[in-house]
C-alpha cells in the first residue's frame, strides 16, 4: 500500500517507525509541521516525525497551512496514494485533501470516541478519573474527530499514571491499530461504524489556568490533574511557584495499590494536624514528602520542582525547606 504519513510530536514516531518497516507498506512521503525554535539558543529543530523521517530518506514536506499551500496540495494530489495516515499532525485537513486518496485519510486518536473528542485526550481522560482508554482508528470527515470509527483497543489507565506513561503506552497502540486497520480496509473486510454524537465529550487543548491547584477541591481531584496535565501544575509556596509532579491520595475512597499500602498506613499512623484548612502541611511523613491537606482527603507530595531547579523527591523537599506542620501552599 501507497501510504503519506501525517505527523508531528513523539506520538506519532512509533506509527510512522511500524509503516516504515513493514514490507506491506510503502511510505511515500511524510507531512509535518514547520521547524520551530526551541532551547536556550533559540534554534530551528525538527520536530520529532521528521527527524525519523530524514533517517529513513523519506521526502519531507512542511507547509505552514496544508490546506492552502498549492505546491504540497499539487504533491498530495499526484501521489496518488492509497491512504493518507494522520497522527497528531497539528492542522486540519480540508475536505480536498479528505477526497484524494483511494481508501481515505485514517487517523489514530487517543480515545474511545465518541468521548475525548478534540486536541487533548490523554490528558483529559485521567483528569476525569477514566479507568480506561485507549485508541480508536477511524476514517476522518470535516468535523473533528467525528468520522466513522473503523477499529479500537482499549489500555487501562493506573492510579500513578500520569500523561505521560500514558501516552507512550497508547502511541505503540495506535502503531499496532493502524497496520491491522489498512490490511482491513485493503482487504474489504472492516466496516465504519458512525459515531453517536449525543455520547460525545470534549477534550480541548490546555490553558495555563488548567494548571493552578486549587486546595479546596477533593485530593483524589487534585491527584489527576497533576498527573493528568503533568508536568505543568502548580501552587505558591513560600510567595514563590512550586510545581507538583507527583502525588498520592490519602484518607481517600480510591483503593491503593498493594505496594503503596505501606504508605497509606504510615500515614494513618502519624498525628496530623486536626482541623486544618485547604493548603495546610498537615503531615510530614518520614521518607515520602509533605501530606497537604484538601477540600476532601489529604494529597502526599511525592515529587514537586521549585523555579529554576530539577524536580525533586517529596522527601528532600521537606528536608531541603525545612517544612513544617501548618506551613501553607497557595496563599
Amino acid at each position: 500500500m501507497n501510504l503519506i504519513f501525517f505527523g508531528t510530536p513523539q506520538f506519532a514516531v512509533p506509527s510512522l517507525e511500524r509503516l516504515l518497516t513493514d514490507d506491506a507498506f510503502n511510505v511515500m512521503a511524510v507531512v509535518t509541521q514547520p521547524d520551530k525554535r526551541r532551547g536556550r539558543g533559540n534554534t530551528l529543530s525538527p520536530s520529532p516525525v521528521k527527524a525519523v523521517a530524514l533517517e529513513h530518506q523519506v521526502p519531507v514536506w512542511q507547509p505552514r497551512r496544508v490546506k492552502k499551500d498549492a505546491e504540497t496540495l499539487e504533491k498530495l494530489r499526484s501521489a496518488q496514494a492509497d491512504a493518507f495516515v494522520v497522527v497528531a499532525y497539528g492542522q486540519i485537513l480540508s475536505q480536498e485533501i479528505l477526497d484524494m486518496p483511494r481508501l481515505g485519510c485514517i487517523n489514530g486518536h487517543g480515545s474511545l470516541l465518541p468521548k475525548y473528542r478534540g486536541a487533548a485526550p490523554i490528558q483529559w481522560s485521567i483528569y476525569h478519573g477514566e479507568s480506561e482508554t485507549g485508541i480508536t482508528t477511524m476514517l476522518m470527515d470535516a468535523g473533528m474527530d467525528t468520522g466513522a470509527m473503523l477499529l479500537k483497543a482499549t489500555t487501562p489507565i493506573a492510579l500513578l499514571d500520569n500523561a505521560m506513561d500514558l501516552a507512550k503506552t497508547l502511541s505503540v497502540q495506535t502503531a499496532d491499530l493502524l497496520v491491522d486497520t489498512l490490511i482491513d480496509l485493503e482487504q474489504g473486510s472492516i466496516q465504519p461504524i458512525p459515531q453517536d454524537n449525543d455520547q460525545a465529550t470534549y477534550a480541548p487543548l490546555i490553558q495555563k489556568e488548567d494548571y493552578a491547584l486549587d486546595w479546596s477541591r477533593p485530593a483524589i481531584d487534585l491527584h489527576n490533574q497533576i498527573r493528568g496535565f503533568y508536568p505543568n501544575c502548580f501552587t505558591t509556596f513560600r510567595n514563590t511557584p512550586l510545581k507538583i509532579t507527583a502525588t498520592l491520595p490519602l484518607g481517600s475512597p480510591i483503593p491503593l495499590p498493594d505496594d503503596l499500602q505501606p504508605i497509606a498506613q504510615a500515614w494513618d499512623a502519624t498525628n496530623p494536624l486536626p482541623d486544618a484548612s485547604p493548603g495546610a502541611i498537615v503531615g510530614l511523613l518520614k521518607n515520602q514528602g509533605a501530606v497537604v491537606q484538601t477540600g476532601a482527603g489529604v494529597l502526599l507530595l511525592r515529587e514537586v520542582q521549585l523555579a529554576g531547579k530539577r524536580a525533586q523527591f517529596g522527601w528532600d523537599f521537606v528536608n531541603g525547606m525545612r517544612l513544617a506542620v501548618g506551613e501553607r501552599l497557595g496563599e
